[in-house]
């Protein structure tokens, strides 16, 4: 029995839980969806480092939360081809050398109830029973410190240069937690909630977000923000996607592929 790259995601479709939306992402980014499924390489994020790891262990479907060629609608694939950007090309140039597949897999993941990428998160952080019933994403937790909760972040997400705004020793017990990038509103409005302590997110504009959170420190809203990486913070998310596949598509073998945390700091 051999199954193809579209049979994958026809299945995917069928299973995921929610209509599509009008407008998505989702869909393939390279390859010939009538490729035939050796191995399924699951991700957060599809670097070219991601892809070589994958191609070397015989996965040529790479099922991808995050776009191909760095761009979230997949707008500027046309212009980089068309500049020759030299990132760019090396990439492409890989993907068809060994002839992958690249499924990307982002809107109806989070579309499911519960979120499939809050879900991971809160297993990885042991949170799983913490959530608030009717307000997906905050977390009523056992009273702690800013920094006691930005240093277990850190360990369960396995984030490196994870980064924080308020005083460490700040106590707080509920978590609102928007991973990835959702923009300054959608921070905003959680950060401004009389109800949660804390935010964690992947990443934001600091003159945005990050100048937000300082000043609503110094005027006593909240304790702070935690701003994890993006691609730690949702990582989780795709650990998930990989359990969930695994039992959808039992033929073929389906592997977490972890995108590193390319980002690192130094002591002063």
């Amino acid at each position: 029995m051999t199954t193809t790259a579209r049979q994958v995601a026809e299945r995917i479709d069928a299973h995921v839980g929610v209509a599509p939306r009008t407008t998505t992402v989702d869909g393939f980014l390279a390859g010939d969806p009538d490729t035939v499924v050796q191995g399924v390489a699951v991700t957060i994020m599809a670097t070219f480092d991601v892809l070589q790891r994958a191609a070397a262990q015989g996965l040529n479907l790479v099922i991808t939360h995050e776009p191909l060629y760095f761009d979230h609608h997949g707008k500027s694939d046309a212009v980089l081809a068309a500049e020759g950007d030299p990132v760019y090309a090396a990439k492409a140039a890989f993907v068809a050398e060994h002839g992958l597949v690249v499924l990307h897999q982002h809107d109806a993941w989070h579309d499911r109830e519960p979120d499939g990428i809050l879900t991971g998160i809160a297993r990885a952080l042991g949170w799983l029973d913490a959530e608030r019933a009717g307000d997906p994403g905050v977390y009523d937790l056992p009273a702690t410190t800013l920094g006691e909760l930005a240093a277990h972040v850190a360990r369960s997400l396995d984030a490196r240069a994870l980064r924080y705004v308020g005083d460490p020793a700040a106590p707080v017990s509920t978590v609102g937690m928007q991973p990835g990038f959702q923009g300054f509103e959608y921070n905003r409005h959680l950060l401004a909630r009389p109800d949660v302590d804390v935010i964690i997110i992947g990443e934001g504009h600091e003159w945005e977000t990050g100048e937000y959170a300082a000043d609503a420190v110094t005027a006593g809203v909240c304790a702070g923000v935690v701003v994890v990486g993006h691609t730690p913070s949702e990582q989780e998310g795709m650990a998930e996607y990989a359990r969930w596949l695994t039992d959808l598509v039992p033929e073929v073998p389906v592997e977490l592929v972890v995108a590193d945390d390319h980002y690192r700091t130094v002591t002063p």
